[in-house]
């Protein structure tokens, strides 16, 4: 489903979108659609970049690795802080990775044409641009090192908490197969890990839902991956006032 975006708040209910002034976001307002997108759906494919960029309002979407044998790892998250299809804004024909969504909801969704465009004039949008590649640069590279260095518990909480961050609920839907697939190690590590934060209380798992009881305790559980992302990206990225 397509429509119109209606108003320049609506825009800014993406942080990236936020951080632009009215007069660019005036501008881009007759070209935005805003979409709906579904759990699982593929909307960015491994090799040609697609058209369009996406700025997420209440969808989350999961930015994979794939290798040639089938198995898959997540480098980054995308929610309403952030954009998918960064490849088109660096010159990039293709990309590496393929974007899933991981949770079902809202995006504006702009041509990538219009896009590398706007990032011609220079300017907010440019910028704008510059520190959202650095933070995701931040992220993936976290990332990676988390993945190699710590503990599944460790690396389960700073999944939820990234998860979190990026939804308008302290509950989704999670499976444990799932979680594993995006952290590429086996089911049987996450389901271990999931019990301990239960039986703590940190957090309540039922049918592939997760509910998030105690959230400082789950940072502290967490290693210093997730707050490092998040202090850098805060960093980078301030919330607007106007958001």
């Amino acid at each position: 489903m397509n429509t119109s975006a209606r108003s320049i708040a609506d825009l800014r209910q993406n942080y990236l979108l936020a951080s632009l002034p009215d007069a660019d976001l005036r501008r881009w307002l007759p070209e935005m659609e805003l979409v709906e997108l579904r759990a699982g759906q593929v909307i960015g494919e491994s090799g040609p970049a697609a058209c369009h960029v996406l700025f997420p309002v209440s969808a989350v979407v999961s930015l994979l690795y794939l290798t040639q044998d089938g198995a898959s790892i997540e480098t980054a998250i995308v929610g309403n802080d952030g954009m998918v299809g960064l490849a088109h804004c660096m010159g990039g024909d293709a990309t590496p990775s393929q974007a899933v969504v991981q949770y079902a909801g809202q995006a504006y969704r702009l041509h990538a044409a219009l896009m590398k465009q706007e990032l011609a004039r220079g300017g907010p949008v440019l910028t704008m641009l510059l520190c959202y590649t650095r933070s995701m640069i931040v992220q993936v590279t976290q990332t990676a090192a988390c993945n190699r260095h710590h503990t599944i518990d460790q690396q389960l909480c700073r999944r939820l908490l990234q998860s979190l961050d990026r939804s308008s609920s302290d509950e989704f839907e999670m499976t444990q197969e799932g979680v594993a697939r995006l952290l590429g190690v086996r089911r049987e590590g996450v389901t271990s890990a999931a019990l301990k934060l239960q039986r703590a209380g940190v957090i309540r798992y039922r049918r592939g839902r997760i509910t998030v009881l105690d959230r400082p305790r789950l940072e502290q559980r967490s290693c210093e991956c997730y707050a490092v992302v998040r202090k850098e990206q805060q960093r980078l990225l301030p919330l607007p006032q106007a958001a």
